[in-house]
């Protein structure tokens, strides 16, 4: 046994409807035959469901990269230091320069909150910013997939996430 979800279906209707709208063709033998009908379909609305059965941990949803609304979150860790806040925009301003979309939470909130609602959102990636990693040229990295962190220059980031097209690695957490 084993879950699974329906994203499409087929129907047979017979000549359920082709039989009362004398819906016939001609048969190879020449005979005139009423026509068996079905219909099929895919369920868009079905298949984000699907994905986020397939996809998630106990923290949320786990976007493939192909069908995240966004490529990365960016969470500005002190929101309202000026220092934090600038580099934060001229982040976003550089990820999106690089094609890459990005969901910027700004908010003047708890940063536990924030790592919880990024998580339970579940970009492929979450670029952290904070006066700390401001201080010494460092962003943090977070594969959601992973939940693997990288500390590296902004620069360093940028180059990751362009390099793997915003497509978190395999790697183990």
């Amino acid at each position: 046994m084993a879950r699974g979800i329906e994203v499409g279906h087929i129907f047979f209707f017979g000549t359920k409807y082709s039989e009362p709208m004398g819906c016939k063709v001609q048969g190879p033998d020449g005979e005139l035959v009423t026509v068996q009908m079905g219909s099929y379909g895919i369920g868009v609305s079905r298949l984000v469901g699907a994905i986020i059965e397939a996809s998630h941990d106990d923290a949320g949803i786990i976007w493939p990269r192909s069908v995240a609304p966004f490529d990365v979150g960016l969470i500005n860790v002190k929101s309202g230091d000026k220092e934090t806040d600038a580099a934060c925009e001229d982040a976003y301003a550089k990820l999106e320069a690089a094609s890459l979309s990005v969901l910027y939470d700004d908010r003047d909130d708890r940063l536990g909150a924030k790592f919880a609602a990024f998580d339970l959102i579940g970009l492929p990636w979450q670029l952290i910013i904070g006066p700390k990693g401001i201080k010494s040229g460092e962003v943090e990295l977070k594969d959601r997939a992973s939940g693997a962190r990288h500390t590296l220059s902004f620069e360093g980031a940028l180059n990751r996430l362009i390099a793997s097209g915003g497509e978190p690695s395999q790697e183990a957490a």
